[in-house]
């Protein structure tokens, strides 16, 4: 049997006149806050679909049970579109499963290597059986055929690829192996792992909306947090949920930050105070005095009449009371 490596090989040097992932997306704005890909990603993809090819040729089918199915443990897609999962499985209802799934018997399981919507699809519409091939896998093959198929795709979001790419990690010696099987620039590869060294707090919001920020936003906003620190990691805390509610541009969030970081201190902020004075005329009837512990308002005895008095010391009892006034 060809080994992996020299099938990766082959198909790096037939696939070097084919585009970018990132050249295909039709979507001009999601192409722009992607991470762009090496050209040798169409290679590692063209690969490992050789690679399932070959394997599926030594396997055996049959029809297993969809409860004893599992994911791949690799598999990087953490939001499945229902609409079109909706659709392939009244297509399987009406037509039956017209290409097998592959999977690999891991102790008293079915891990799937490749057709996780069929399957989804299958339970979908209550089907209890369907039809997979079995067949040999190691893990090192388990994880690059489930990411690069995935990464190849214009829905799967960076965050997705970045989370697989950390786990698949450990199955390779080196980032540089790895990259180089995934088709990746090394620093390509560093955008995806930069996700891992955002805020706590950023990473929860993603892992609902995975497709929040792309690599080269995460990568810059770690760039400008490691040189900020906590006034950096402060104005991103503040101005995250702009990013969440589509106020502020994933683009313009890094930027963002050094500005907010970087700001002068007000009077107040900084430790001091500050005072506004007010007039009735052109005499002054008082002033408002804030500090970090008080907000105080002094108005001069003479400027108020008993009327204004009254409605002065109803509204802060309104504002303070935490029970009815009585009459």
């Amino acid at each position: 049997m060809t080994n992996n490596s020299n099938i990766r090989d082959q198909m790096l040097a037939k696939t070097a006149s084919l585009r970018s992932t990132a050249e295909r997306t039709p979507d001009a704005s999601r192409r722009a806050s992607r991470t762009e890909t090496a050209p040798g990603m169409a290679g590692a993809l063209a690969a490992a679909q050789l690679r399932v090819q070959e394997l599926e040729s030594t396997g055996t089918t049959s029809q297993v049970s969809v409860t004893e199915v599992v994911p791949n443990p690799w598999q990087p897609r953490r939001v499945f579109n229902e609409a079109k999962l909706a659709e392939l499985a009244e297509s399987i209802r009406e037509v039956g499963l017209l290409q097998p799934i592959v999977v690999r018997r891991v102790e008293s399981a079915y891990q799937i290597v490749a057709g996780e919507r069929r399957w989804r699809a299958h339970k979908l519409v209550g089907i209890e059986h369907i039809r997979a091939v079995v067949i040999e896998c190691s893990d090192q093959d388990m994880a690059v055929m489930a990411l690069v198929e995935n990464i190849s795709r214009d829905d799967l979001s960076d965050y997705e690829v970045s989370l697989s790419i950390r786990q698949t990690e450990k199955e390779f010696p080196s980032r540089k192996r790895l990259a180089e099987a995934l088709g990746l620039s090394r620093s390509g590869l560093y955008r995806f792992i930069s996700f891992d060294n955002l805020p706590d707090f950023i990473k929860k919001e993603l892992d609902l909306k995975p497709g929040l920020i792309g690599g080269h936003t995460a990568d810059d906003v770690v760039s400008v947090l490691k040189k900020h620190g906590e006034a950096g990691l402060k104005a991103a805390r503040e101005l995250w949920p702009q990013v969440v509610e589509g106020e502020l541009s994933q683009g313009r969030f890094a930027s963002a930050i050094v500005s907010h970081a970087t700001k002068p201190k007000s009077g107040i902020e900084a430790g001091g105070r500050s005072i506004d004075k007010f007039f009735a005329g052109k005499a002054q009837a008082g002033n408002i005095t804030k500090d970090v512990s008080n907000f105080t308002v002094k108005i001069k005895t003479n400027m108020l009449t008993d009327e204004q008095e009254k409605e002065i010391r109803d509204v802060i009892g309104k504002l303070f009371s935490t029970q009815p006034r009585g009459h």
